[in-house]
């Protein structure tokens, strides 16, 4: 995992000619995350944080009864406490600055249970609430919070597809898309700011 975040973290510094640093992070975890935050903020301050973690689920949705205690408590934890912990990391600078923009990345799953997916859903429920507590505490000090809802699959950018998935109509979303408007929330006028948006595409039958 941490080959495939350096590599990644290349590839932007060569598309964009910046400087990019993978720090690997377990969100469920108080120190991991002050430990990682010493680091970034030995670089300067935090202007944005997207928060997009999420506890991998199997894709087959297990029967309520059959889900572990621990494996609960771990999905709500890199939900919802993960984003906590990051969230009192970067405020105080924003705050003391009068600027930021923090960005939680939700589901389909934030707005209705799934049978099968309690673990998920709590957590994204909880992540939510977070948001808008936030929002209602921070904006009047100029830090934009928004939950942004991910309602579909992501695939790969449209400019990776082959024609042949092209024709056949793909109901995935450009993950490219979805990143600007992300950027497009970073950079709203505060007269005007979105607390959260829903995202999907325009291809899809569910």
């Amino acid at each position: 995992m941490i080959g495939r975040l350096s590599r990644f973290a290349d590839e932007i510094a060569r598309e964009e000619k910046a400087q990019v640093f993978a720090i690997r992070i377990d969100c469920s975890d108080a120190k991991s995350v002050r430990e990682a935050f010493e680091g970034v903020h030995s670089l300067g301050f935090v202007e944005v944080l997207v928060y997009n973690a999420c506890q991998p689920m199997s894709s087959t949705a297990p029967k309520f009864t059959d889900i572990r205690l621990d494996s609960f408590e771990k999905s709500l934890a890199v939900s919802t406490v993960g984003a906590f912990h990051c969230s009192q990391q970067v405020l105080p600078g924003m705050v003391e600055r009068g600027k930021g923009t923090i960005l939680f990345t939700g589901s389909s799953a934030s707005l209705n249970g799934i049978a099968g997916y309690s673990e998920l859903s709590c957590g994204k429920f909880a992540l939510r609430a977070l948001s808008q507590c936030l929002a209602m505490e921070f904006q009047p000090m100029g830090i934009h919070v928004a939950h942004v809802v991910i309602d579909g699959i992501i695939g790969a950018p449209k400019s990776m597809q082959r024609s042949v998935g092209e024709t056949r109509g793909d109901e995935t979303m450009d993950p490219d898309a979805i990143a600007q408007t992300y950027w497009n929330l970073h950079c709203q006028d505060k007269s005007a700011w979105t607390q959260e948006i829903n995202l999907r595409s325009s291809n899809q039958r569910f």
